[in-house]
């Protein structure tokens, strides 16, 4: 599919087209040529962070992020043939958080597949949304692309155990700095089951790979990692054409290492800054990646948005649909070898909110 798709064509109806600027999620074209059987789409969500004050009473800002998100999902046209959510459906993980969030995803009219976050997780290590929600990791084929959910906010067995209470070691875990925190692992068990799963599947298939941490390593202070990152990078790159789509960051990143694109979805809840902001540490964000033009990265809706992914001969173009700012396009570049920001990759092009804060 060559053409540029717009929001406007995926929506129908006043009332979606007035929800169009304020609603967060990703659509996911999958296109094997004009009118090919094989083409589809998919809708993605992440990060709402659904947080529990008392009795039946959420913190509104980030319940409205998800409502307006599944209301935009139910007026998309095409149909997606299923939605993704891309884990952190809850803050704490808290069964009333977990629940309130199965609760409006509900009103989706489409089968929805599900990332776990380490906010729903650490509270129970995974055991109610396992027995609500899903498997912590699976995979699944459909229309000629193999896809891969894995549990990659695994941690050290020594750091589980070392706190007092679950909701000591929860809120340890869902703090973005802090000292006492532990990086995330996919851990070996995962791998081995991953490299099973892959062991029928032909080099030439194209794989999509969800995880909610990313799949390589960005800024340990702050959690953007994963420790055992290569070992799961080994394991899919032996296959010509990979993507691995991620939350957890609530900003646009991208990185290619090998055959394996890596692109950040974003939140229906809050902006985070870039790893260089903090401290002024040395930046820990890949080179490919084109900061945000936002000068203030804790502006409440900045930095939040959704976004149309094209997949095209097993390459995934991205076109960013954000709030409060302009719209972005990350495509992969056949000569380059890597994905490109179709607008700001070159630096002459860049503006001062993208390379100071």
């Amino acid at each position: 599919m060559k053409k540029q798709v717009s929001r406007r064509q995926f929506l129908k109806g006043g009332l979606a087209a007035a929800a169009a600027a304020t609603l967060p999620l990703g659509l996911v074209e999958v296109s094997w040529g004009k009118n090919n059987p094989k083409n589809f789409t998919f809708a993605y969500i992440s990060d709402s962070h659904l947080t529990h004050i008392k009795g039946t009473e959420f913190v509104r800002n980030f319940d409205k992020g998800l409502k307006k998100a599944v209301m935009e999902c139910n007026f998309m046209s095409p149909k997606p043939d299923f939605v993704v959510f891309g884990g952190d459906l809850a803050q704490l993980g808290k069964k009333e958080e977990i629940d309130h969030g199965l609760e409006i995803m509900s009103r989706l009219r489409h089968k929805v597949k599900w990332v776990v976050g380490e906010h729903d997780f650490y509270l129970d290590m995974g055991e109610y949304w396992q027995k609500k929600v899903s498997p912590l990791y699976y995979s699944f084929d459909h229309k000629g692309v193999h896809f891969v959910v894995l549990n990659s906010i695994l941690t050290y067995d020594e750091w589980v155990n070392r706190w007092s209470s679950p909701m000591e070691r929860m809120l340890n875990m869902a703090r973005l700095d802090n000292p006492n925190g532990s990086p995330f692992m996919v851990k070996e068990e995962q791998i081995q089951w991953l490299k099973k799963d892959l062991k029928a599947i032909s080099k030439d298939t194209p794989i999509v790979v969800m995880s909610h941490s990313p799949l390589y390593k960005i800024f340990k202070p702050w959690n953007f990692w994963t420790e055992d990152a290569e070992e799961v990078q080994s394991v899919l790159a032996p296959f010509q054409k990979v993507t691995v789509l991620h939350g957890h960051v609530h900003q646009i990143l991208y990185n290619q290492i090998g055959n394996i694109s890596f692109q950040a979805m974003m939140s229906t809840a809050w902006p985070w800054p870039y790893p260089v902001s903090y401290k002024q540490k040395p930046n820990q964000v890949p080179k490919l990646t084109v900061f945000m033009n936002r000068a203030d990265p804790f502006k409440e809706r900045d930095a939040t948005g959704w976004s149309i992914l094209n997949l095209e001969d097993g390459r995934v173009t991205n076109h960013y649909k954000l709030w409060e700012n302009k719209d972005r396009i990350l495509k992969y570049d056949k000569e380059k070898g890597h994905l490109v920001d179709m607008e700001y990759q070159d630096p002459s092009k860049r503006i001062p909110p993208q390379t100071h804060y």
